[in-house]
């Protein structure tokens, strides 16, 4: 079997995170970058089959700037047989549209039985993704779970919601997306670091996989206008003479928070 997993280089969390007011995108100059945390998580998941299946190719796939190499090799690092970095000056500030066409046409070429990812990342947040490629590879999806159990013909889970958990099923190939609930991921050994300086790492562009992001072949989403977070405001400060309760009713109703 042959699984693709999705990994993203995001700005630390534990960092500051910034926009470039002039282009409206992360500024990645701001702080450190690391692997996403859920992508991470995703790749665990892979792996873990593959350790109980001599027969299993994990592959992670990544679009990212020519400087998220070592991230890539995290990857490898942790236990992914090979990568492929998808890195284009093209593909700055590309839209979801663009992200998904793009990565599909990558997926589409190793052709594997299995693809996953984190459910969002934590930078775009948008939790779209899954979905979409597997609109554009005509793949299964599941979506979203909180527990996986991977078949040599199929792929079942648990999703959960508000309501309770839903054991869902889905034939392979397909797309499926996990969240926080999946253990977390395996710490890159010694070995595993110099055994990823020797692994396959395919570098991509866009002309290698035949997607153009012309805005005028296909329709793209752009940013209008960008500004910063405005400052926090001082909160209300009620002091009790007797009538505090009265002064916080006034305050919830103004509010409309009543």
């Amino acid at each position: 079997m042959k699984i693709y997993v999705l990994v993203k280089e995001v700005p630390d969390t534990y960092g500051d995170r910034k926009l470039d007011l002039e282009t409206g995108l992360a500024d990645r100059t701001a702080g450190d970058v690391v692997l996403d945390e859920i992508t991470e998580r995703a790749l665990e998941v892979a792996l873990s089959y593959a350790d109980k299946n001599a027969d299993t190719e994990v592959v992670a796939l990544s679009m990212a700037p020519e400087s998220a190499t070592a991230s890539v090799r995290r990857a490898l690092a942790m236990g992914a047989a090979s990568a492929v970095h998808i890195a284009d000056d093209q593909l700055r500030g590309a839209d979801l549209g663009l992200t998904a066409e793009t990565l599909a046409a990558a997926i589409r070429r190793g052709a594997p039985d299995l693809v996953i990812t984190g459910n969002l990342s934590t930078d775009g947040s948008a939790g779209m993704m899954p979905a979409m490629l597997a609109e554009h590879l005509g793949y299964a999806q599941a979506t979203s779970l909180s527990a996986v159990e991977i078949a040599p013909d199929h792929v079942s889970g648990t999703r959960t919601g508000d309501a309770g958990t839903q054991p869902v099923t889905a034939p392979l190939p397909a797309v499926i997306s996990i969240t926080e609930a999946l253990p977390d991921a395996r710490f890159p050994n010694f070995k595993g670091i110099m055994a990823a300086k020797k692994k396959p790492l395919e570098v991509l562009s866009l002309d290698d996989l035949g997607v153009s992001a012309d805005p005028t072949v296909a329709p793209r989403s752009i940013m209008t206008a960008v500004s910063e977070k405005p400052p926090r405001a001082a909160g209300v400060k009620i002091t009790d003479n007797g009538d505090a309760a009265a002064q916080l009713v006034d305050f919830l109703v103004q509010s409309r928070l009543v």
